[in-house]
């Protein structure tokens, strides 16, 4: 049976952060540099080839350039078209446009109530959308350690909030994350702050679930990762279908939690765990 490695691309609004691009590596298994690249588009295998080729091609990024124990950053912060990550939205502009939509709407944004809403829910969406501003490699920093400790860490309810691409209203819950450490582990307070960087942009909670699992596999090389997202979407409870109260509970399953039943079963009954 044809093998292909499990390997991150994360491909957002045309920009890339170096480790969240593309990571290529010689596979144990079949001895052989292979690639998976995730894009919004869907999931596509890359055949093996001469991984320092795709490296001069400012493509790629070996896994081993990441140290994240030592510190080291290597690559720089830009996608493969050059731009660098959007900074800080220009507030000003988005309180005139903000303005401007009162007024569509038949609001006096002058009346006492109003007259500072525009510049409110400029600094909002600022904070709101602060994950594109964010890397996964200035996030966790230095807080991955070597420990001999090989059984399940699970963090559970952490709490997360999110704008929904599609309606730009809020969608909101719980986020269970766990791995099976390989040697080293993570600082406890990284996972729920990888959480953060990939819940404050717009996003889809399927998206949204496995950009968490992809991320927290970049960063230990565990041997597995599990993540369970469970949320409310405003936008089926205020509008729409109008169903206040339902849930929607999204996984991802990696490594030996996916392929070991046992394992997948361990992690599924703690998240369940009252």
């Amino acid at each position: 049976m044809a093998h292909t490695c499990l390997l991150p691309f994360n491909h957002i609004r045309g920009w890339i952060t170096p480790y969240e691009h593309r990571i290529t590596s010689r596979c144990a298994r079949s001895e052989r540099v292979c690639c998976k690249v995730w894009s919004r588009s869907g999931v596509r295998d890359e055949p093996g080839g001469d991984r320092d080729t795709i490296d001069r091609e400012g493509q790629g990024y070996d896994a081993d350039d990441w140290d994240v124990a030592s510190g080291r950053d290597e690559g720089p912060d830009v996608g493969r078209d050059g731009r660098h990550p959007p900074g800080a939205p220009d507030k000003a502009r988005v309180a005139e446009l903000t303005h401007t939509l009162l007024e569509e709407i038949g609001e006096d944004p002058e009346r006492e109530g109003l007259v500072d809403t525009p510049l409110r829910v400029a600094r909002s969406l600022s904070y709101l959308t602060s994950g594109y501003r964010q890397s996964l490699v200035g996030v966790v920093g230095n807080a991955l350690y070597a420990e001999d400790y090989d059984e399940l860490l699970l963090v559970r309810d952490i709490e997360f909030y999110s704008l929904c691409e599609h309606h730009m209203l809020p969608f909101f819950g719980r986020a269970h994350v766990a791995y099976l450490p390989a040697g080293r582990v993570l600082g406890l307070s990284k996972l729920p702050r990888i959480v953060e960087l990939y819940a404050r942009r717009l996003q889809l909670q399927e998206r949204l679930t496995r950009e968490i699992a992809v991320a927290v596999q970049t960063v230990t090389r565990p041997r597995g990762v599990g993540v369970v997202l469970e949320a409310e979407h405003l936008c089926m409870a205020m509008r729409g279908v109008r169903k206040p109260g339902s849930r929607t509970v999204t996984s991802c399953l990696l490594g030996e939690l996916d392929a070991d039943p046992g394992r997948r079963a361990e992690f599924l009954a703690l998240v369940r765990r009252e």
